[in-house]
């Protein structure tokens, strides 16, 4: 299995959508198009498309060479008005993939996840989310717990609470991973979950 994000999000994505041709994203401080970047396999190899929003406008020339299924805004990821995007653009209302990638430190992170709340969440759905809360760095603002008790109450599973990530010398535990019942398989996915905080490595080999 060949992965192209950091901590295998998007093997992760790929297996609890059973490898879905045609899916849709909403990736949040996407980055590099390619390299390190969640929603570039699931492009490349199942024709998904989605909406990429990121700040540094430096990426913009690498956007429309590597990822032409994808619209992109270059902006700061709290000034977007997602909505409008996602409405003229026809995205179904049950997407596949919403990642949030953002400073956790600087509010971005809480800002915007509060903006999905009060707008995005109530007409769109997200069969996987991977949700950046970097909790190793320092409890910034609750986002964890904040991010937690909302996506709970909106319906979605807790499948890997902070998944480690290998950096500096040591595993760091840095994001949540969440399914929606309603659009995934969760014979699967409750073969795979667990309250435990596992590596990427440990995630791929349940995957497998």
């Amino acid at each position: 299995m060949n992965s192209y994000s950091q901590a295998a999000q998007d093997l992760f994505v790929e297996a609890v959508t059973k490898g879905k041709p045609g899916g849709y994203f909403l990736e949040i401080g996407s980055n590099h198009p390619a390299q390190h970047n969640n929603t570039y396999l699931l492009e490349k190899k199942y024709n998904w498309k989605g909406l990429m929003v990121e700040y540094d406008k430096s990426f913009e020339k690498l956007y429309k060479i590597h990822r032409p299924n994808s619209i992109y805004e270059l902006n700061d990821a709290r000034l977007v008005n997602y909505i409008e995007i996602l409405d003229k653009n026809n995205f179904p209302e049950n997407m596949d993939y919403l990642q949030i990638d953002l400073d956790v430190d600087n509010k971005s992170t809480l800002d915007t996840f509060l903006l999905l709340n009060n707008t995005v969440f109530d007409k769109y759905k997200f069969a996987t989310i991977t949700f950046e809360h970097d909790i190793y760095r320092g409890n910034y603002f609750d986002t964890q717990i904040i991010s937690r008790q909302i996506l709970t109450d909106r319906g979605y599973l807790l499948v890997f609470p902070n998944v480690s990530v290998f950096w500096e010398g040591s595993y760091k535990p840095f994001e949540d991973w969440y399914v929606h019942p309603e659009l995934v398989d969760m014979t699967m996915v409750n073969n795979i979950m667990t309250p435990e905080s596992l590596t990427s490595e440990q995630i791929i080999k349940l995957l497998n």
